[in-house]
């Protein structure tokens, strides 16, 4: 070595060399040199390289070597260096344990360590211990300084005390610190986080008034806040106040809002949002492209995010192993396995390696093929690649052949598992459990679970919650309630979903009183109901003519802090209705929408056509059937069918022929039962034409008897099936026997054929 080798030289040497271990050697090794010595800088960068790699044991040799050669005054650069670093590897232990030595090492912390340490014990939770540290930094007479404030205050928002926060914000000023940007976004963050948008707006308002602006980082940090939220429009609703600051966004910042605006499902927004990046002088990136292909296809548009694929080599950029799993399991989520292996074979092509992932998706959109056989082959195949199988591969494969009801064949693979990966968990019984029981298999389920328990995997409340769920479809309501009350013996705490299934399976056999019963003791026990409780309660005490206690959950409900939704207002419109108060469900119906400006759907529309109607107040059905339609919402076969029974009913029968004719024609297919209706009340007032006609419209729509379908004689089946359709029109007491003897000889007279429907309804 030069005798002009100086500790700057090998400073600079360790900055650059990537291998932290090479790094060292090198930095052992001019020790050698007669006349070096290394000083506070080259400890320093060597320290720091070290610990930014996670090679702590040589790190911590080298700061005890630094320490004897070193005033011990100076190091607390380099423990705060070596805190950080552990703190980043999320050695919280270890980063205590350096602050707690430097007063033994005679380096008093200053607020700079206390600052360090805070704030790595802030990011991982530990609020408590940081508020120690902090009294202790007081009690020591350290006075905090702008990052001490800000650290609090990011404690604060961490533990949903925005307002917190916001008053330590305010008192800044009098401490003798400047208000700055990256402490009023902390803020601003944690009212976001907590939903209080309008002081959050406000509050990010006053900060640009006063004239501080973020940074790009600092504004970054606050827009992936918003967008973890799905708040995408306020994220732009900021980026539009800051671009208007001058802030120039970056390319990071374009990646956040395409994230925002794929998980909220704006696919086409997201990918004009990439194709604006460049507008604004900037080049998407891998990172760009993967979130925009991710989104699309999980969504199911795979074809758009492979054409994004293509744009992306064009643009010179190589895609990753994400980019194509986003793609391929695109396809096997669509059924489209051929196309996800073509995928594949072009990603091998161009270098590519299957991975865990890419087995998955394959295996996974294989056996929702059905296609068991090739699963299983893919499954042999990655073993034959030298991919171990996990864990993942392993439950991939067991949850594919469980939904096809192979249960054997999924315990045979269970049974592998021990020898490749490992013991299977309970999320693997619990795959097969679920098999189980969707074959309605319940006792071999239970015993499953029994056996899991026995090789020592407690059962978890997804276990139980799928057995509970089970048993109340089939109404074995003291099994499921028996295993609702053994989850408490295994530590597993029963939640809304177990208690709703037991509700639901109590209503549907109309034990009322044991429906209240099990809700007053779930309260009891400390768990919350949600909507679909109370829709559930509603429904028992409807059943159960307890009208008015039906009614005052509304009231309970909106004290819980819960909004009544639509699908609660349907079940007690149809409630009173099933208890003949259909005035009570008409002004229910009219309270939805004035007072909870609910819009109103077809069920719920249905339910009081269907009142109305059955009540013959047709006048009322029509206002509603008009109202419906000039809403938006669509009339469905049963609208029609409810209609149409009606004006039988009510002997309208203009009224109920024309429902029909355009029932046809909006291209739905009346049941037998309403042809019948409709075409019974024609020959009741010998319009025999046009009933008729409706059995040769029947025949031309194909709503005949399967013998009909036998006669492949065109000439013999245009004679014999209208006689066919009126016959099984009799036989399944559709029409009465005076309307069939009028029919029989009306599908005879060659001058009725002569008279015809609208062409349009044979089409």
């Amino acid at each position: 070595m030069s005798p002009a080798l100086l500790p700057k030289h090998v400073a600079a040497v360790i900055k650059y060399q990537k291998d932290a271990l090479r790094a060292l050697e090198m930095f052992n090794s001019v020790k050698k040199e007669e006349g070096f010595r290394h000083n506070l800088l080259s400890y320093k960068c060597m320290i720091e390289k070290l610990g930014f790699h996670g090679e702590f044991e040589a790190m911590e040799e080298v700061l005890a070597e630094m320490r004897t050669n070193i005033d011990n005054c100076l190091l607390e650069g380099v423990y705060i260096g070596a805190m950080r670093n552990y703190g980043r590897k999320r050695k919280v232990q270890e980063a205590v344990n350096v602050f707690e030595r430097m007063d033994f090492y005679n380096c008093e912390p200053s607020v700079q360590s206390y600052n360090a340490i805070m704030n790595i014990l802030i990011v991982y939770g530990y609020f408590n211990q940081a508020h120690k540290v902090y009294m202790r930094m007081r009690d020591k007479g350290i006075i905090p300084d702008a990052y001490t404030f800000t650290i609090r205050i990011k404690s604060f928002c961490k533990t949903s005390r925005p307002h917190a926060a916001l008053r330590l914000l305010k008192s800044m000023p009098s401490h003798g610190c400047e208000l700055n940007a990256v402490t009023y976004c902390t803020v601003v963050g944690g009212l976001y986080e907590e939903n209080l948008q309008v002081d959050a707006y406000e509050l990010f308002d006053e900060m640009l008034r006063i004239g501080l602006c973020p940074n790009i980082t600092t504004f970054n940090k606050l827009m992936h806040t918003l967008n973890k939220k799905g708040d995408v429009q306020e994220s732009e609703r900021l980026l539009n106040k800051v671009l208007k600051r001058g802030l120039p966004p970056n390319l990071f910042t374009f990646n956040i809002l395409i994230q925002g605006l794929c998980r909220k499902g704006l696919l086409s927004e997201a990918s004009s949002m990439v194709e604006s990046v460049a507008r604004e002088g900037l080049s998407p990136d891998v990172v760009t492209y993967n979130t925009l292909i991710c989104g699309l296809s999980k969504k199911f548009r795979v074809k758009e995010a492979e054409s994004y694929l293509k744009k992306m080599v064009n643009d010179g950029l190589e895609p990753d192993p994400f980019t194509y799993n986003s793609i391929i399991d695109g396809y096997c989520k669509l059924g489209m396995v051929q196309n996800a292996y073509k995928t594949l074979n072009d990603a091998v092509f161009k270098g590519f390696v299957p991975d865990e992932f890419t087995y998955c998706s394959l295996i996974n959109g294989l056996c929702q093929d059905g296609d068991i056989g090739r699963a299983m082959s893919v499954f042999n195949e990655a073993q034959r690649k030298g991919l171990k199988p996990n864990s993942i591969i392993y439950n991939t494969l067991i949850k594919g052949l469980s939904k096809q009801g192979l249960i054997l064949e999924a315990l045979e693979v269970m049974n592998e598992m021990p020898e490749n990966c490992g013991q299977p968990g309970i999320w693997t019984y619990n795959l097969v459990i679920n098999g189980l029981c969707k074959m309605g298999c319940l006792v071999d389920a239970n015993y499953l679970m029994s056996d899991a328990i026995a090789k020592g995997f407690l059962p978890d409340i997804f276990t139980f919650n799928t057995l509970i769920n089970s048993y109340c479809k089939q109404s074995k309501m003291d099994v499921a309630i028996e295993i609702l009350n053994s989850m408490w013996d295994h530590n597993v705490i029963p939640d809304v979903i177990t208690y709703n299934s037991v509700l639901n399976g109590l209503c549907k056999t109309t034990k009322s009183d044991d429906v209240m019963e099990t809700f007053m003791a779930m309260v009891e026990k400390g768990c919350v109901p949600n909507i679909v409780t109370y829709n559930i309660l509603m429904e028992s005490l409807c059943k159960a003519r307890k009208l008015v206690e039906a009614l005052s959950l509304l009231e309970e409900m909106e004290n819980m802090g819960l909004t009544p939704d639509v699908v609660n207002f349907g079940t007690l419109i149809n409630g009173f209705y099933e208890n003949g108060n259909v005035d009570g469900a008409y002004q229910l119906f009219r309270r939805m929408e004035q007072q909870y400006k609910l819009l109103h759907t077809t069920s719920t529309y249905n339910i009081m056509i269907n009142a109305f109607s059955e009540k013959l107040h047709l006048g009322m059905s029509q206002k509603i059937f008009h109202e419906m339609i000039g809403n938006g919402c669509p009339p469905n076969n049963y609208t029609y069918r409810v209609m149409i029974d009606g004006f039988c009913k009510a002997d309208n029968v203009d009224s109920g022929y024309n429902f029909l004719l355009e029932k046809i024609e909006k291209g739905f297919v009346p049941t037998l039962t309403t042809f019948g209706r409709v075409i019974n009340c024609l020959c009741m007032k010998h319009r025999v034409h046009e009933a008729v006609s409706l059995v040769h419209l029947m025949v031309r729509k194909g709503i005949v008897p399967n013998t009909v379908n036998t006669i492949f004689e065109a000439d013999k089946k245009e004679v014999a099936a209208p006689k066919i359709v009126v016959e099984n029109l009799l036989k399944k007491s559709h029409i009465t026997y005076c309307a069939y003897e009028i029919l029989y000889d009306g599908i005879r007279d060659k001058k009725l054929l002569k008279k015809k429907l609208p062409k349009k309804l044979f089409t």
